[in-house]
């Protein structure tokens, strides 16, 4: 989460017609390589076999999101298809995590249901990402029936700045299921998320301690070392065993801090997103972490 005027200057320079020009054009020689393996599967690749020679996982994601033509959600999952046996092929220590507006949700659940588990019965490991909370009760609906299809190589993903978490984690819980708990991207009204990072913060570790006492898989997805020493320490004074839990960060963002987890003994996942629809995730990053923003920026400033 942002400060507001930092977000400001972002959200402004993004909606700038000149700035937006430039950084779609040139953002990934600029520093957007440093958050996007690249625009093509054959650079994801490149870039997931680099991670794992660091001794660290993956995931890839094909960038993109809100279709709403049923054609194109065929081909994305089309690609996914592709992806996934790309990744198996080579033995690859990645798995896919995707979403599900970019396999069509928005045309209706039986579109998305069906591109899904054409990807998911390839046998690999699939996370349905979660997005902005209009879409958070449709996404637990398919993840629950594939559950219920006796589907289990799938995972799902919660916000921890959304109200309604605690309650939907609750409700989780009997499967067993493989989580990866995030602070929360979209921006989000105060009506259905917490606004102040303090209270945010609160949520996710409450909610962490939860998961990892729960019994289920825990995919810690964050930057925060503060979190990450308290989930270290609080996995062993519960005795919580290490292979019920991971860290998961993102492509570029404190790459250090992962490799030096990965030292430890602790697995690091690093999320490792490509395609050509990289500009809006890119806007994302810049707008979370005021780091991320000066370092595009500094770049901008040299050309």
């Amino acid at each position: 989460m942002l400060n507001a005027a930092l977000r400001t200057v972002i959200l402004s320079a993004a909606d700038n017609r000149q700035v937006r020009r430039v950084v779609s054009r040139h953002g990934m020689r600029l520093g957007g390589s440093r958050f996007v393996a690249g625009e093509t599967m054959d650079d994801s690749v490149r870039a997931l076999r680099e991670l794992n020679a660091k001794g660290l996982y993956a995931n890839t994601t094909l960038l993109g999101e809100a279709v709403r033509d049923e054609a194109e959600a065929r081909a994305v999952a089309d690609e996914y298809i592709v992806l996934v046996d790309r990744l198996a092929s080579e033995g690859l220590r990645a798995n896919v995590a995707l979403k599900l507006t970019h396999l069509g949700l928005e045309l209706g659940e039986e579109l998305a249901y069906e591109n899904l588990r054409r990807i998911v019965d390839r046998g690999s490991f699939i996370r349905i990402d979660m997005e902005q909370s209009p879409f958070v009760d449709a996404t637990l609906r398919l993840y629950r029936r594939l559950r219920d299809d006796g589907v289990d190589n799938v995972g799902t993903v919660l916000q921890a700045y959304l109200y309604r978490t605690e309650q939907d984690l609750a409700a989780l819980l009997p499967l067993q299921p493989n989580l990866r708990l995030v602070k929360g991207a979209y921006l989000e009204p105060p009506a259905v998320a917490y606004p102040k990072k303090a209270d945010v913060d609160t949520a996710y570790v409450r909610l962490l301690e939860t998961m990892l006492r729960a019994g289920g898989y825990t995919a810690i997805a964050t930057h925060d070392e503060t979190i990450i020493d308290h989930a270290i320490r609080f996995a062993d004074e519960h005795s919580v065993p290490h292979d019920t839990f991971e860290f998961q960060m993102l492509y570029g963002v404190r790459p250090q801090l992962q490799l030096d987890l990965a030292a430890r003994g602790y697995k690091v996942l690093v999320a490792t997103p490509y395609g050509p629809e990289w500009y809006p995730y890119l806007m994302r990053r810049l707008g979370e972490r005021p780091a991320n923003a000066l370092f595009l920026l500094r770049n901008l400033a040299r050309r």
